[in-house]
């Protein structure tokens, strides 16, 4: 049969016990701020990815700048629509790969 403990032991193994969860606490919350902190870039780099893109279009059709939210997105949708458009896309992105991933 097992010793049983005394007293002062017991004490000194809860204050243990509660040392380890405090650290494993602060561990917890580290990980957590450390998500958060990631996934704040990422919606960040996003942003400015979305930014940067709108800019470009109005930089080469200006005439966007007048449409309202609507109203562009009803012109980006029958613009990208059309079959020269999206042959144009194509040849960016198959250009893109190309460059990127190497290939003929």
């Amino acid at each position: 049969m097992a010793k049983q403990k005394t007293i002062p032991e017991l004490e000194a193994e809860k204050a243990e016990n509660e040392r380890k969860i405090t650290q494993l606490q602060h561990k917890k919350q580290q990980l957590e701020n450390r998500i958060t902190y990631y996934e704040k870039g990422d919606r960040r780099k996003r942003a400015h990815h979305l930014i940067t893109r709108g800019a470009a279009i109005e930089s080469v059709a200006s005439l966007t700048k007048v449409l309202t939210e609507t109203e562009f997105y009803a012109f980006a949708e029958k613009a990208f629509a059309l079959p020269e458009v999206k042959d144009l896309l194509m040849e960016a992105v198959n250009e893109h790969n190309k460059n990127e991933f190497g290939g003929d």
